[in-house]
């Protein structure tokens, strides 16, 4: 199994994360992970996979925001030659490639209804059916999913559905948005920048006091993935070390 990025951060709320993934990713209980955009629910679901019986088996992500409502039953339950006019060759779907192991659905929220139906019918029968094919094939996948909806809304305005949600959700797991974590934002910072400049092949950029008060100040909307990206501007356009100037001349806005 490939190596996965660690967990930075000692708060509370990650504490609680990391004692949880101990004790679910272990059973076979489906997990739903909750989050706002760039807060980290996809290194989550990579480390209940790390730590699953299924560890040795694939570990298949979809992120169904990214693929047209049309395309998604063919993405996950493949589709026969000729089934439809794009349908050129047989495909394999992403149940049967996370055979054995676990399949990531990231934004479940964007599915679907029809593709939702599908799929709470592999998830209560562990059976699958190609597009364009009548025979049914058996999967043994793990499904962990992750939102940034609120999903039990989305069911109130008939957007998901119910029955699927209490499938999912058995184990819910929430991760924070990074302003409600400041104080993880220094360990955040030195693990970055020990990351990219190893990327760059530099030496590790130091970084002052000063400059990591004034990150953590800063209003993180684009969470753990917009600190990772200002993190790598300051390694690119301020000196040996960082200082708070840098922070406000790159970072802050003006």
């Amino acid at each position: 199994a490939q190596k996965v990025q660690d967990m930075v951060g000692s708060s509370a709320p990650i504490q609680k994360i990391k004692d949880t993934i101990e004790k679910v990713a272990p059973t076979e209980a489906r997990i739903l992970i909750t989050g706002e955009n760039g807060s980290g629910k996809e290194l989550v679901a990579r480390w209940i996979h790390q730590k699953s019986a299924r560890a040795e088996g694939p570990m298949v992500e979809v992120n169904c925001a990214a693929i047209p409502s049309e395309l998604i039953e063919s993405e996950l339950f493949g589709h026969e030659k000729g089934s439809f006019t794009s349908a050129i060759k047989q495909r394999i779907g992403k149940f049967e490639q996370a055979n054995g192991g676990t399949l990531f659905l990231d934004e479940i929220g964007d599915m679907s209804l029809s593709a939702q139906a599908k799929v709470l019918r592999a998830l209560q029968e562990g059976k699958i059916t190609r597009v364009g094919a009548d025979k049914d094939i058996s999967v043994d996948v793990r499904v962990v999913a992750a939102t940034n909806k609120d999903l039990l809304r989305e069911v109130e305005e008939k957007r998901f559905r119910l029955d699927l949600y209490h499938r999912l959700g058995v184990i819910l797991i929430h991760v924070p948005a990074l302003n409600d974590r400041r104080e993880d934002i220094p360990q955040l910072v030195q693990y970055f920048l020990k990351d990219i400049c190893a990327d760059y092949g530099v030496a590790k950029k130091g970084i002052d006091d000063a400059a990591l008060q004034a990150l953590q100040q800063h209003n993180w909307t684009g969470n753990i993935r917009e600190l990772r990206n200002v993190v790598e501007r300051l390694i690119i356009l301020s000196g040996k070390t960082i200082s708070a100037e840098d922070v406000h001349s790159y970072v802050l806005p003006h």
